[in-house]
């Protein structure tokens, strides 16, 4: 019973950690198009809420239940499919944190650009590039990492 509680645990955890990020990247990206500064700002507040809401805890739930399920079926963090999740959970997660940090840094300029009833600064859309691009390797890591989960038996067998 340990183990499925602990496998459901870490498959809806993964399924928020991945489905949150794809819906924060759209609803960031759409804002950002209508260049509507009180779209952008009131997103930028929900992109920075769900991440300390919903992310922040799948970050941590994942890597704590997967070590416990590791442990009930015995598997050494040597096993190839387990390595190379690790090593790239932490590649994503290093993508992660500077991207937590663009995205209070653009909630801010973006509220206070729209208190002040000025136009977004470059800063602003600078800040979104560097975002959108350490997005695309943190992507890349999730399907990876999920690949990897799905394919290990079939793949280290």
């Amino acid at each position: 019973m340990m183990y499925l509680t602990l496998k459901v645990l870490h498959i809806f955890s993964a399924i928020i950690l991945f489905g949150l990020g794809m819906g924060t990247v759209f609803y960031k990206i759409m804002a950002d198009k209508t260049r509507n500064h009180a779209a952008i700002a009131v997103t930028s507040c929900h992109v920075v809420l769900a991440d300390w809401w919903f992310t922040t805890p799948t970050v941590l739930i994942q890597p704590l239940t997967g070590y416990f399920l590791a442990g009930q079926v015995s598997a050494p963090f040597s096993d190839g499919w387990l390595f190379w999740s690790l090593l790239l959970y932490a590649v994503t997660g290093l993508c992660w944190l500077p991207v937590v940090w663009l995205q209070i840094q653009m909630r801010d300029l973006a509220v206070i650009s729209l208190e002040q009833q000025q136009a977004l600064p470059a800063q602003y859309f600078y800040y979104s590039k560097l975002w959108l691009w350490l997005g695309v390797p943190a992507f890349f890591g999730m399907v990876s990492i999920t690949t990897l989960m799905v394919f290990h038996n079939s793949l280290w067998s």
